[in-house]
């Protein structure tokens, strides 16, 4: 992997000795507020060159917002920051930029209708003579993307690529910022296994070279191989920080709830019912020569492996009539259902929770209420055409309370929420409409330990209740705890299925990557 090259003049200001000018980046007593939320209270951090801290906490803590406010984001209510001892204010984004501080968002910041090259350098273009200097985008651009093991061309529309590569144009566009402080928001929610570890090569060069890397994750194997040392929040409080020599995922678990966490290594057994699903034949416009013939089963748990661009969202979204498949049949209950549609697959029984939960699950700016109802309007509605609220209301209050969603209000805007809660008022939606068949597209990316734990009690409720369910996880550990058994796609094809004793990272790391079992 190519260098990253970082001027000696971005670590210290020549000829100033470290102890004069205190800590590369200080956060003094930071205070936030949102209504009805107080996101940070009176958290104080500090970062120095050339280490890696990973921020820790349950979804709520107030890890994205301190990020959001340390890369000029937002401003806080209260409190201070320095940067190499003196005191600054950032008005925005680029402010932080000129100090070498760079936010990798949770949620992609990209233009899809733009080229990679173009989102790599976007408003930082380099020009000859007055004008645009493609071929210089173009060949650092590609020198970037090899930095990240991405092959695709610079030339390539952004929105062609999967949300994974997407990710990785974002790490990419980062790297062209020659950062002093590089902020990563669960960098590695979409990536794959060797996507990953091409990742890790990056932070630690960054690190040998004088970066600090703060790092959010709710993965705690990447925390305890990256980290040097871990800061706990907890309710928008600073808990407390954790050594590398003193770190343990039980430690971390501990810090991060207040209690330990009682996992259960071992799923509810559960005895399938009649077969409530089949696809055959179903191949999607983004693997053409690929054929995919499955059922389900009611009361049964599915997981679906594979490596991103495997094409399980693709299968997910012919399914569910987002895409039209061009050929094959969904049969649901015994019968064949054509679904061209998502009004047509809600009608049929289907419910889809999407990968991205921001842009495709919710409406950010509505509150909790009105997003659960979105899905149910047209059968809740007086005369067809007006809304039932006292309905509404009740169906709202009701999958609050069975969900655990943490909300002031489910009058709060959704945008206020955790990303736990935002996939709580997902599902909820959902579960509104009594579908037959949940698909669930990577159900836990983003959420916190506490969170996943909770949405895998909501699967295991759903599946005792009959309900089947069919879930896309990036995530192995995923996939063995959960699946009664699972389908491993590679190249839009599945290439075997595992029963759920012969679940284990080998066997479906060797479908996934094209083998077959030994």
């Amino acid at each position: 992997m190519a260098s990253v090259t970082v001027p000696t003049s971005l670590i210290r200001p020549p000829g100033v000795p470290a102890s004069t000018i205190g800590p590369l980046l200080s956060a003094t007593g930071i205070v936030k507020e949102f209504p009805g939320c107080k996101a940070l209270a009176g958290v104080s951090v500090v970062f120095e060159p050339g280490e890696i801290v990973a921020i820790l906490g349950e979804n709520g803590a107030g890890k994205s917002t301190l990020m959001k406010i340390l890369a000029g984001v937002q401003p806080p209510d209260g409190g201070e920051l320095r940067v190499d001892g003196e005191v600054v204010a950032f008005n925005d984004v680029s402010d932080a930029m000129e100090r070498g501080i760079v936010l990798i968002h949770q949620e992609l910041n990209l233009a899809e209708n733009l080229d990679v090259g173009a989102n790599i350098f976007l408003g930082r273009e380099p020009t000859r003579y007055g004008m645009l200097d493609r071929a210089t985008i173009r060949r650092k651009s590609r020198e970037l993307l090899d930095r990240v093991g991405l092959t695709c061309s610079p030339d390539t529309i952004l929105g062609e690529l999967s949300t994974g590569q997407q990710q990785l144009v974002e790490i990419a566009k980062a790297l062209s910022i020659s950062a002093r402080v590089l902020i990563m928001d669960e960098p590695t929610a979409s990536l794959s296994h060797h996507e990953t570890q091409l990742l890790y090569e990056v932070v630690r060069k960054l690190k040998s070279e004088g970066v600090c890397v703060i790092y959010i994750s709710h993965r705690l194997s990447e925390i305890i191989e990256l980290a040097d040392r871990v800061v706990v929040l907890r309710d928008g409080q600073y808990v407390g920080e954790i050594k590398r020599v003193e770190l343990t995922r039980e430690k971390m678990v501990s810090m991060m709830i207040g209690r330990a966490l009682t996992t259960g290594s071992e799923r509810v057994a559960h005895t399938p019912g009649n077969e409530v699903f089949r696809i055959e034949g179903l191949v999607t416009e983004a693997f053409p020569q690929a054929a995919s013939t499955f059922n389900l089963r009611a009361g049964e748990i599915v997981g679906m492996a594979g490596l991103v661009g495997a094409g399980r969202t693709e299968l997910l979204r012919a399914i569910f009539g987002i895409d039209r498949p061009l050929a094959g049949r969904v049969v649901i209950a015994g019968q064949t259902k054509p679904i061209h549609s998502p009004r047509e697959a809600i009608n049929a029984g289907l419910a889809l929770v999407p990968e991205d939960r921001k842009g495709e699950g919710l409406i950010l700016e509505m509150p909790v209420r009105h997003n659960h109802t979105l899905a149910t309007l047209g059968r809740t509605a007086h005369a067809g055409a007006f809304i039932n609220r006292p309905r509404e209301v009740a169906d709202s209050r009701e999958m609050v309370a069975a969900l655990g969603t943490r909300t002031a209000s489910d009058l709060l805007a959704v945008q206020f929420l955790s990303g736990g809660n935002q996939q709580k008022v997902v599902l909820g939606k959902w579960l509104l409409s009594q579908p037959k068949v949940l698909l669930l597209d990577e159900p836990t990316r983003g959420v916190d330990v506490g969170a996943k734990q909770e949405i895998y009690r909501i699967m295991e409720e759903l599946a005792a209740k009959g309900l089947a369910v069919l879930f896309v996880s990036s995530d192995l550990e995923e996939v063995i705890r959960m699946s009664d058994r699972a389908l491993v796609m590679h190249e839009g094809r599945i290439t075997g299925e595992l029963q759920r004793h012969q679940l284990n990272e080998a066997a479906i790391m060797a479908l996934a990557t094209g083998g077959s079992l030994a």
